[in-house]
């Protein structure tokens, strides 16, 4: 074979992509790479329903977060797959048909578990190695040079599915016990038996006659919008701060804004809840629609570590500030999806001009706290980005831009928050945590506190009709 393969200069053939043996094993059919793209497709479409749908009643924010960029990475290579099949002589495509109706058993059983330790066990212990093993599958069978535009999206895919199983198993060896893997165990037959029965997720599917098991799929998932956090948040009703009060205010420095500003990065949590709920209420879009939906899904979450990330280089526990949910609660329990979308474009219009996320890396860039405002320079071209997406998909379904626009200031103003009667009820005393987390900031930083600073209090009932928020 070497005198049929004569290299030039000893330069590597074939571009380099595949040794001369590897190009030259058949490999598999244009049909074969077709149906099995199919399949790889609408695994990653469920998965990423699954991530989405689970966000707002997952009380574990870490998980909150890891969904939301899971759900992301499954929307992207499903993109990718999609746009791979139109180019292999394939129309109708046909990707939104059911590749096999044990196939979807398999992922309804993993959408409807009950808990967070049986969720995470048939998502990074079952669904995504699986999804794994058939894009191997597909690199080690395929011709590499025919099928390279395969192998390339397969390869891509492959290091995030590895990245995603990376912490898949930090999280299952941290929640899961031994005595909790025990009484899964039969549930985790009836996974792998749906698994088997479908060929996997690599498929064909494998005849057998008899009657398959159902547990958690037995009747129909219903959506959970009410969102849930763990006991890092002892005061999720707390509205005793009003953030875009103190953050307009002429009065107060730059350096304490900045404070307010990782408050508002991580109070973000929420609005992926809000996402969240919006996609898993909006059936029948474009795929396009859930592909942008999941995006600015994962840039919220993203905006909320970034606050995180903050309060630790200042040397803060995240934990001494009082982070709401009573947004995405009031949001996600009171107004339609459309509403809710409508509230979204609503805010992000208001952060477009130079009141809005200009001002906050003005802020940051005041302050000369630089790694905030590298956190507001990208926060605010992702809104750039959001903003955009609204008028992409939510503008249209109006006549006017305003009337889009008044929908959404309507819908914000019908949302009842009800900050008497959460006090009321005993569920907080919206308690104003602000004076003490700047008094520890000032003494991280080797500064005496501002008088002004420390007398900074709005009640909610002294400033309830300033309480729309005006920065994301």
């Amino acid at each position: 074979m070497d005198e049929a393969w004569p290299w030039l200069c000893g330069l590597p053939p074939l571009a380099g992509i595949c040794t001369p043996e590897e190009a030259l094993r058949p490999g598999l059919s244009v049909d074969e790479c077709v149906r099995r793209l199919k399949r790889y497709h609408y695994t990653l479409v469920r998965l990423q329903e699954i991530f989405t749908v689970r966000i707002p009643s997952e009380p574990i924010y870490e998980l909150k977060m890891a969904f939301s960029l899971h759900a992301h990475l499954c929307s992207e290579h499903a993109h990718a797959l999609r746009q791979r099949v139109a180019e292999m002589r394939e129309p109708p495509l046909g990707l939104e048909d059911v590749p096999d109706p044990d196939l979807e058993a398999f992922f309804q059983e993993i959408l409807g578990a009950p808990t967070t330790a049986e969720l995470v066990t048939g998502l990074y212990e079952v669904a995504l190695p699986e999804l794994r093993r058939a894009l191997q599958a597909h690199l080690d069978q395929t011709n590499p040079l025919a099928d390279h535009p395969t192998v390339r999206l397969g390869r891509f895919a492959l290091l995030e599915v590895d990245q995603m199983l990376r912490f898949g198993a930090q999280a299952v060896a941290h929640l899961v016990s031994p005595d909790l893997r025990e009484a899964m165990e039969p549930w985790r037959t009836v996974l792998l038996d749906r698994l088997r029965r479908s060929g996997g997720v690599m498929g064909p599917a494998v005849p057998d006659p008899s009657v398959a098991t159902r547990q958690y799929a037995a009747s129909p998932y219903r959506f959970d919008p009410v969102p849930r956090r763990d006991e890092r948040f002892p005061d999720p009703y707390n509205m005793g701060v009003n953030a875009e009060a103190f953050l307009y205010d002429p009065r107060y420095p730059p350096t304490a804004k900045v404070l307010q500003m990782y408050y508002k990065r991580l109070r973000e949590i929420d609005v992926p809840e809000v996402l969240a709920s919006i996609i898993a209420e909006s059936p029948g879009e474009p795929w396009a629609y859930y592909r942008d939906m999941t995006r600015q899904l994962w840039d919220e979450a993203r905006h909320a570590l970034m606050g995180e990330v903050g309060f630790a280089d200042l040397g803060l526990d995240w934990r001494q500030v009082m982070i709401n949910f009573t947004w995405s609660l009031g949001l996600n329990t009171q107004l339609s999806a459309l509403d809710r979308h409508a509230v979204l474009y609503f805010i992000e219009q208001g952060l477009m001009p130079k009141t809005g996320k200009r001002y906050e890396w003005e802020v940051a860039r005041d302050a000369g706290n630089v790694l905030a405002t590298t956190f507001q320079d990208y926060d605010w071209a992702d809104e750039v980005l959001h903003a955009h997406i609204g008028r992409q998909w939510y503008v249209p379904r109006y006549p006017t831009a305003r009337e889009a626009l008044l929908h959404g200031d309507q819908a914000w103003s019908r949302v009842l928050l009800g900050w008497a009667e959460w006090k009321r009820k005993g569920l907080t005393e919206h308690r104003n945590w602000w004076p003490d987390l700047y008094r520890t900031a000032c003494a991280r930083m080797g500064q005496e506190p501002d008088p002004d600073v420390l007398a900074f209090h709005q009640s909610y009932e002294e400033t309830r009709a300033d309480l729309r928020p005006i920065g994301g």
